[in-house]
């Protein structure tokens, strides 16, 4: 299954490790300054997961670099328009029917053909509430049954109608390694899959390249799939060198130690940028309008953020015009809500906050603030303060955060630095909602995606959901709830252009999160290295591997 939207902030630790010789001329050396949540292509919630994915373990269909849905498993798209989706009743209900071909020449790693059982054991595992930690069960229960017709086709019946219909199609697992671990005990198939046991597997993964060595924070090999029957890829070896210290990231560069640094998990544009000044002539660097989207979850909880004028304040407070021109060289353009302008249902007409100190001081006055040596008190006396958070070591993010924290000072607001590392963040943290104020991350979406998984109600994170769901906010509005619903169902793109309009102002004048901006992806590769195409989307250009060539 497609994830539709996907977080973006996850750093690691710098730890190379020891690495066996690999020669040298076979071998693309990638430079990332992230570790995967996760292996296991159905819990993982980063991006740095999609990269590894992208090489080793495909979905069956992805938007490509044209934002136009491409499979890379199955034969043909489904669409209404050439009779594979059927709008039909569903258990009494308005659902859809979905017909879906495999490609014939798809293997796993050690030569066992992927069929429909691949697919139904997926299937099972994303709308399993007993998996902890599936950050697409919502999604997944859109499923209601998957009916094999053979080994190479199946229908999909969906119990609801979704215009995403494209991007619910359950990515292949392999039944014959993760059946049988999964099915023993669901509840504890986020420990058991042989995805974190067993990680260089080949029988993991179907795509042009399997892992073949795993050091956790440290880095990933990868070999040629000797069963793959697509394009060859040129490589014949794959290394993703994890350096969270992007300063370091940039010297294994220089030194030779790396050939690539990736775009979206490697360096953020302001180093980009640096970089380019000093070396760029010796590389081919490509920014990539993206979008992902920097933003500022909130945690509704908070007494003071919890009101809507004090977070309409703290965006009044904000002068991010001038800090995305001062840090980013104007190239990360400031964000209205979550949808980019570059997305077809981009509305111009959301709510828009200019920088205005006054305006937020007024604000906060009417939501019963007021100065009191220097800092904005309530009328209880407690001062306006919460924590401000990220993951640690990011050094773009963390010299924002002291942007915020010095502009929010002007107006009495003490925000507090607060950073961690990103598995406890994003692991325990962030899907807890146990942060104390505000926690500034990326998400990075699909075109025309649905930010229903972010806002609806439903997509909180409970213990009695094992903490599954993007609303980390934990924004409950029945009006957001109601069109986020009609969104998913209307298949009409000039109706659902309208909502997404409506969600776009409810969005800028709710503020469950403080969007910063938009970002952009900055890819530093080598003079040689040819056929690398960034996306701008949640896909990474890592897959379409097997185009990846060297002049050399």
């Amino acid at each position: 299954m497609k994830k539709t939207m996907i977080a973006l902030a996850m750093a690691a630790p710098l730890a190379l490790g020891s690495m066996s010789a690999i020669a040298a001329q076979d071998t693309l050396k990638i430079g990332t300054s992230q570790f995967p949540e996760s292996l296991n292509p159905l819990l993982n919630g980063s991006t740095a997961g999609l990269l590894i994915n992208g090489v080793s373990q495909r979905n069956s269909i992805v938007h490509n670099a044209d934002w136009v849905l491409e499979c890379l498993l199955c034969v043909e798209v489904p669409t209404l328009e050439n009779g594979l989706v059927e709008l039909v009743k569903v258990n009494g209900k308005d659902g859809m029917k979905i017909t879906v071909t495999l490609k014939d020449d798809i293997y796993w790693g050690d030569g066992t053909p992927v069929t429909t059982k691949d697919v139904i054991l997926s299937s099972e595992i994303l709308k399993d509430e007993r998996v902890q930690g599936n950050p697409l069960i919502t999604e997944g229960k859109k499923t209601e049954k998957i009916v094999a017709l053979d080994d190479k086709r199946y229908v999909q019946y969906l119990n609801v109608v979704d215009y995403m219909f494209g991007s619910l199609q359950p990515q292949p697992m392999p039944d014959h390694i993760e059946g049988e671990i999964y099915r023993n005990d669901p509840s504890s198939y986020h420990k058991t899959s042989k995805y974190l046991t067993d990680p260089a597997n080949p029988a993991l993964y179907n795509g042009p390249f399997v892992l073949t060595d795993v050091q956790t924070g440290s880095y990933i090999k990868a070999a040629k799939n000797p069963h793959w029957k697509g394009k060859q890829p040129e490589f014949d070896n794959l290394v993703f060198k994890i350096i969270g210290d992007t300063a370091a990231l940039q010297a294994n560069l220089l030194s030779g130690s790396i050939d690539y640094i990736t775009g979206k998990v490697g360096l953020t544009l302001d180093q980009a940028l640096q970089f380019e000044k000093r070396h760029g002539k010796n590389y081919n660097i490509v920014h990539k309008s993206s979008l992902a989207y920097e933003h500022l979850d909130v945690n509704l909880s908070n007494e003071h953020l919890a009101n809507k004028q004090v977070r309409q304040a703290l965006m009044y407070a904000l002068d991010r015009e001038t800090l995305v021109q001062q840090l980013f060289e104007g190239k990360q353009p400031v964000a209205a809500s979550q949808t980019n302008p570059l997305d077809s249902v981009y509305s111009p007409d959301a709510p828009t906050y200019e920088y205005n100190p006054e305006k937020a001081k007024a604000l906060l006055k009417q939501a019963g603030y007021s100065l009191k040596d220097g800092k904005m008190v309530n009328k209880q006396g407690k001062a306006l303060e919460f924590d401000l958070m990220t993951t640690a070591g990011n050094s773009s993010r963390e010299l924002v955060q002291q942007v915020l924290q010095s502009q929010w000072k002007k107006v009495g607001v003490t925000a507090n630095i607060k950073n961690q590392t990103a598995r406890v963040f994003f692991g325990e943290t962030l899907p807890k909602l146990g942060h104390d104020g505000l926690a500034m991350f990326a998400w990075g979406t699909a075109p025309e995606a649905n930010p229903k998984a972010m806002v609806h109600s439903s997509n909180i994170p409970n213990e009695a959901n094992g903490f599954s769901g993007y609303n980390w906010s934990g924004y409950n509005n029945p009006v957001m709830d109601k069109l986020t619903d009609q969104i998913e169902n209307e298949l009409d793109y000039e109706k659902r252009k309208a909502l997404f309009a409506e969600v776009q102002k409810i969005y800028a004048e709710d503020l469950p999160v403080l969007p910063l901006f938009f970002q952009s992806d900055s890819y530093v590769m080598p003079k040689w290295l040819e056929g690398v195409k960034p996306t701008g989307n949640l896909t990474t250009a890592t897959h379409w591997v097997e185009n990846w060539t060297s002049s050399k």
